[in-house]
């Protein structure tokens, strides 16, 4: 337990941007749900998401690249929620998924050639005896573009992607899980998205750049 409350490569929790991002959204509380409980919607919202982030350089997978940044993807995102947690005593870790995303914009699924997004990341937090699952990828004003509620966590159940949107549509489904570590496999990782998607291996292939939430505003 004492290896998920120490900093890591990733999950870098002494980093003066994360501890200060911590102590400004952590809440008056020291109770530690809620605590976490601020601290996700503060992950969730402050930060928004962009898959275009990606980048082979895993210097973007920390947690401080993604406040640096303004805008990072559910990976880097679900390592700044453990990283904050880990800070406030919390004892906190990345959990990695493969999902299908059935509402997507056409250019992100034409870039993957796949509905299944490999490695997705969430955070698992230590909360009154037992680990509690967070995703704290789609920020609020995402969420209202693709017209699903966003996500919210109370800190006692598990909080993972609703599997329709609004419209009764199918929106979510987890395929595998790769399951929870203490900080980012870096390796297997890479090895893992190399396999679903080699093409954004080839050289000089990886040049994102986009907004997934005004590529989505433009969706009817």
């Amino acid at each position: 337990m004492q290896n998920c409350l120490r900093p890591g490569r990733f999950i870098d929790s002494d980093h003066r941007a994360v501890v200060e991002f911590a102590e400004r959204w952590r809440g008056a509380s020291r109770e530690p749900t809620s605590q976490a409980v601020a601290l996700y919607l503060a992950v969730r919202d402050e930060v928004r998401y962009n898959p275009y982030a990606f980048s082979l350089d895993a210097q973007t997978l920390k947690a401080s690249h993604a406040l640096a940044a303004g805008e990072s993807y559910c990976v880097p995102k679900a390592n700044l929620l453990a990283a904050c947690a880990r800070h406030c005593g919390i004892p906190a870790r990345i959990g990695l998924a493969d999902v299908r995303n059935h509402l997507s914009t056409p250019r992100l699924l034409e870039l993957l050639r796949s509905e299944v997004f490999a490695m997705h990341g969430y955070t698992e937090l230590h909360l009154n005896g037992r680990w509690v699952k967070a995703t704290p990828a789609f920020n609020e004003a995402l969420c209202r573009v693709f017209k699903v509620a966003p996500l919210e966590f109370d800190g006692v159940h598990d909080s993972v992607f609703h599997p329709y949107n609004d419209q009764g549509e199918r929106y979510m489904e987890y395929l595998v899980d790769h399951g929870q570590f203490e900080d980012l496999p870096e390796q297997l990782f890479f090895d893992h998205l190399r396999g679903c998607y080699p093409h954004l291996f080839e050289s000089g292939a990886l040049q994102l750049g986009g907004d997934m939430q005004r590529e989505a505003s433009v969706i009817d």
